[in-house]
């Protein structure tokens, strides 16, 4: 009865309406699961808390949301009827077929004036308004919407969270991820409804994290869900939209309502399923949990009784940086792996920012090569031959440092950033140990395979070489002890502070 489109707005209104019936599949999905939350949508729309909620979603002169109609019920049970009901109420098709579904259209707007079965922004969201032409083909006004598209088009609010004034939708190219979203959303959102209209409160209460918090957060949980469930669902790209159908909450241009757009690629949503594997999960968290926002002086000392904040910028808004930060990838990679898997601080006028702290000497801990190597092989793509000499470079001038107690090589190694004296450190580093008859630290090959393009010509990224061959040797060393007895080699956190982080403020 129901088939996804590819459009985000249509797709999410029917997962929603597959979680609503508790269906697994959409293809599960039965007439009678149509009429259950049509029901729902027709008895609780007109009603505070959806009431206002939903007028981010749809115009003020919904169906729902008209002063006219509270005083002629009948006209709006027949509203409702044409635009959740028209699958069985016998509508007649308006002889144009509907661009989400392919299926006939049928009959929505009430006035003579307008095409027959069109739909326009009080149905469907981002819509422009009646009798606009704009952006329509052939220039006829609204869209043709089938009964299935258009019911589901109602239902797509309750299938996404509230954040920051806006919803945040989620379509993904698995259905079952999608549905998975939606059923989270939709759970939050029913029992958010309940607490309201048990306060007697016409608000709704709003998430508590920042946009794209919520969409890794919750994407996290739907994944450790599935390895607690040795469930076998596929890594799929993600992509949400936090959306408001109101020109008035976008006041750099009030005609047209404000659309972000969040990417996460495939590569990075099978790196984020893949972190939570037992092989990996503790030190994900033990870095994750480093990167929430830290409470201001303001924002811990004052309480409040709101359920929720008011918007992303509110007292309350939780926000993740290295969440936040995985939307600036792969081009933000070097960062990436400085701030967060080198312990390297940013400087940062946002005074909440965690990692502002950050400090290699004291978190040395915190330093996982297995991690680095996993973000290496998933996100960045780099080569596993290349992987393989950084790894056992790293081992190398480890043992190196750690048998000689060669400090100073250590020091040049770690802070130097002209790749001449970078060189010649190693080279002499290399020619000392073969004095003491021992086999060379690093040959030819290793060496232009890890930092050289060609004779003497440095890698345009040789600081990030340097930096992952610095992860691995910094985890060995302090796996030997080594590092816990020369702390004050490594350098204070303002010393050592970054720039370039991905999402700063």
């Amino acid at each position: 009865m129901l088939e996804y489109t590819g459009h985000p707005i249509v797709d999410v209104g029917m997962a929603t309406i597959a979680a609503f019936a508790g269906r697994r599949r959409l293809r599960d999905v039965s007439q009678e699961d149509l009429d259950k939350i049509a029901d729902y949508i027709e008895s609780e729309y007109p009603k505070n808390p959806l009431k206002s909620f939903l007028g981010v979603a749809f115009t003020t002169n919904a169906w729902f949301n008209q002063p006219a109609f509270d005083s002629a019920p009948e006209k709006r049970k027949m509203y409702a009827d044409r635009l959740l009901r028209g699958y069985k109420s016998g509508l007649t098709p308006s002889g144009e077929t509907c661009v989400f579904t392919g299926k006939p259209a049928v009959g929505i707007a009430f006035s003579d004036k307008l095409p027959p079965g069109r739909a326009y922004r009080q149905h469907v969201p981002l819509l422009t308004g009646e009798g606009a032409i704009n952006f329509f083909p052939s220039g006829d006004a609204g869209l043709p919407v089938s009964a299935e598209a258009i019911l589901a088009i109602q239902a797509f609010p309750l299938g996404c969270a509230k954040v920051g004034g806006r919803l945040l939708a989620v379509h993904s190219d698995d259905p079952e991820l999608m549905q998975d979203f939606a059923a989270e959303f939709l759970d939050y959102n029913l029992r958010a409804i309940s607490i309201a209209q048990s306060a007697g409160s016409a608000k709704m209460p709003e998430a508590r994290a920042s946009a794209r918090t919520l969409l890794v957060e919750t994407l996290l949980k739907v994944e450790r869900r599935r390895h607690d469930e040795a469930s076998d669902g596929r890594p799929a790209s993600v992509t949400a939209y936090h959306l408001s159908n109101s020109g008035q909450s976008n006041p750099l241009d009030p005609n047209n309502p404000p659309l972000d757009i969040y990417h996460l690629p495939l590569q990075l949503t099978r790196f984020l399923s893949t972190v939570l594997s037992p092989v990996f999960r503790e030190d994900w968290t033990s870095i994750t949990q480093r990167a929430w926002q830290m409470a201001s002086a303001k924002r811990s000392s004052k309480t409040s009784t709101a359920v929720v904040p008011d918007s992303e910028s509110a007292e309350g808004t939780r926000r993740n940086l290295l969440y936040e930060d995985l939307f600036h990838l792969p081009e933000n990679a070097r960062s990436f792996v400085r701030v967060y898997f080198l312990r390297t601080p940013v400087r940062s006028s946002y005074t909440e920012d965690p990692r502002r702290g950050y400090s290699l000497r004291e978190e040395s801990n915190l330093v996982s090569w297995k991690l680095t190597e996993l973000f290496l092989k998933e996100v960045m793509e780099v080569d596993k031959d290349r992987i393989r000499e950084i790894r056992e470079l790293g081992d190398r001038l480890a043992a190196y440092v750690s048998g000689e107690n060669d400090r100073k090589f250590f020091t040049s190694f770690f802070a130097e950033q002209d790749y001449g004296h970078f060189r010649n450190a190693l080279i002499k580093a290399n020619l000392a140990h073969v004095k003491r008859g021992s086999p060379p630290l690093i040959t030819l090959e290793p060496y232009v395979e890890v930092f050289e393009e060609g004779d003497e010509v440095a890698r345009p990224d040789w600081r990030l070489a340097r930096d992952l061959v610095l992860i691995r040797m910094i985890e060995g060393l302090y796996k030997q002890g080594w590092l816990s007895k020369n702390k004050e080699l490594l350098p204070e956190a303002a010393d050592e502070a970054t720039g370039d982080a991905g999402d700063e403020k």
